[in-house]
């Protein structure tokens, strides 16, 4: 009995090793050596991409910085109307 209890393990550990191995992508196995390594991006394709990575990041910090000024003001004349209106 104990025989049928090891082969079922052996037959259950083969079965999956094989779905395992069939679920891989399989190896290529000619590949073009000009398409082997990719490009490199162009000098002014670089600086472009940076460039918008830049504008994106700015234009928020840009109108921040104005609501900030605008809170600014407020609380200064909330401040100004404070002081006129203790005696």
């Amino acid at each position: 009995m104990e025989r049928r209890g090891d082969w079922l393990a052996m037959m259950v550990g083969v079965l999956m090793v094989g779905m395992i191995g069939c679920g891989q992508e399989a190896p290529k196995t000619s590949a073009p050596a000009a398409t082997s390594a990719p490009a490199a991006p162009s000098k002014s394709a670089t600086d472009s991409t940076g460039q918008a990575v830049v504008d994106s990041i700015k234009a928020p910090l840009d109108k921040s910085r104005a609501v900030e000024g605008t809170l600014e003001k407020a609380a200064g004349k909330t401040a100004d109307q404070v002081k006129d209106a203790a005696p």
